[in-house]
């Protein structure tokens, strides 16, 4: 999952879950402040009594009577005042209930006594439970739509200021990462952003590809000068050798060691070549301009490589039915792939096995040709090393010195020609080129 994903998906949560925490807590803080509202109303209207006896008397309220008794229409309200006895202090806020008119409700109940003239008076201040609830829901509601509607907005600032935070993470990610192609021959240039961590990661990617560029220069260099420098001697040695091989009073045992020498040398200039063609290769030394149909290219390595067919008795069947023609190659290095592949589905193919030529479209419409053979096969753990240089498989054949599937590696990829490898031990193995589209 993608960076981005994760935080989009991280900053819905959490506002998902602070929604949640809010909802069901709604109820209780809605209650919470409606009681204390109606708490600070009852007490502004016991300070406007007091006030109201302080300045004009307590007949204001009783007008000779014992007490005073006043409450609204639907007895939502209500307010009484009589004389107390003088040891009463009393000072509360409760909920009880109080018969109005036969009527008995519950009312959140003010409960106050004060003195007045050296008389102690006690006041009553009530306001009916149901007309406090009455505004409960409205509350929450209102609460609940205000709160989606910031959730909303802060979502929606969120995911466009992530958006905004990691794009220079993605732009690094796409200049330097996808579909860069070993060497890094291309220059990048630095991603603008003013994110000190991304700017550093940008430049130790770019830092990273110039080290390991050089290295890998100094790597093909070296192995193009040794090839090439090894090539003089043993062309020396070689011709040394045979002119010794011409003197005839050598004694026998010295002219077979004389030619297991030749053997052994002959074997290392194979290895020269060999790396001086996989140097040339990744140096892009050769041009790639030739059109050329693979039957045509196939057919000219079987012309070649025939007789060892007739050895070990393998029947090869080529069954290309497409007439494809591959542009912009080398025909040369690709005779030298199909030539290494086919030579080692014979060479570690069974007495009298077989090998079958194909070729179709991938489901992307690609042009392929697989080569498959039923051969001894490779183990599973030495797949994604066969490719190696000097790397053997299958080392109790004791055959190849382990260039030759190097070599079809680099010239696939100088050709950006995909290779899928299927092998299973004493099932054969099964080379799929997968070509560019033109």
């Amino acid at each position: 999952m993608k960076l981005s994903s994760k935080l989009i998906l991280f900053i819905t949560s959490s506002k998902l879950a602070v929604v949640l925490l809010f909802v069901f807590s709604l109820p209780y803080l809605v209650n919470r402040i409606v009681s204390e509202y109606t708490n600070y109303s009852l007490r502004n209207q016991q300070n406007k009594v007091i006030d109201v006896v302080q300045k004009n008397g307590i007949e204001h309220y009783l007008q000779g009577d014992d007490s005073y008794g006043s409450y609204t229409m639907l007895k939502e309200e209500y307010i009484a005042l009589e004389p107390a006895a003088k040891n009463i202090h009393i000072d509360t806020i409760k909920t009880a209930q109080r018969v109005v008119e036969r009527d008995t409700l519950t009312y959140k109940i003010l409960i106050h006594t004060f003195k007045y003239d050296q008389k102690n008076y006690l006041l009553e201040i009530g306001k009916t439970i149901s007309s406090i609830n009455q505004y409960n829901k409205t509350l929450q509601k209102t609460a609940l739509y205000v709160l989606m509607g910031l959730i909303a907005l802060t979502l929606l600032i969120d995911l466009i200021f992530t958006r905004i935070l990691i794009r220079p993470l993605g732009q690094i990610i796409k200049s330097k990462l996808i579909n860069r192609k070993f060497p890094f021959k291309d220059y990048s240039p630095p991603v603008p952003t003013s994110t000190q961590d991304f700017k550093y990661l940008d430049e130790s990617l770019i830092l990273l590809m110039d080290q390991i560029n050089e290295a890998f220069e100094k790597e093909r260099e070296f192995t193009a000068n040794a090839s090439h420098e090894l090539m003089t001697p043993i062309g020396i040695l070689q011709n040394k050798m045979e002119n010794l091989l011409g003197d005839e009073n050598l004694p026998e045992s010295v002219v077979l060691r004389i030619i297991e020498m030749m053997k052994t040398l002959s074997r290392l200039k194979k290895i020269s070549n060999s790396l001086l063609l996989i140097s040339r290769i990744e140096n892009q030394q050769f041009v790639k301009s030739a059109s050329v149909k693979p039957a045509v290219i196939i057919n000219e390595v079987l012309e070649e490589i025939n007789h060892r067919l007739l050895e070990q008795e393998i029947d090869l069947k080529v069954d290309l039915t497409i007439n494809q023609t591959l542009k912009q190659v080398n025909q040369d290095l690709l005779f030298q792939l199909f030539y290494n592949l086919i030579n080692n589905a014979i060479k570690y193919n069974v007495y009298q096995g077989s090998i079958l030529i194909t070729d179709g479209y991938t489901p992307e419409n690609a042009y392929a040709i697989t080569i498959q053979d039923t051969g001894i096969g490779i183990a599973e753990e030495d797949l994604d090393f066969i490719f190696d240089r000097f790397r053997k498989a299958n080392l109790s054949e004791n055959v190849g010195y382990g260039l030759g599937l190097s070599i079809v590696k680099s010239i696939a990829l100088y050709h950006n020609i995909e290779i899928k490898l299927h092998s299973k031990v004493k099932e054969g193995s099964t080379f799929t080129l997968i070509f560019p589209a033109s």
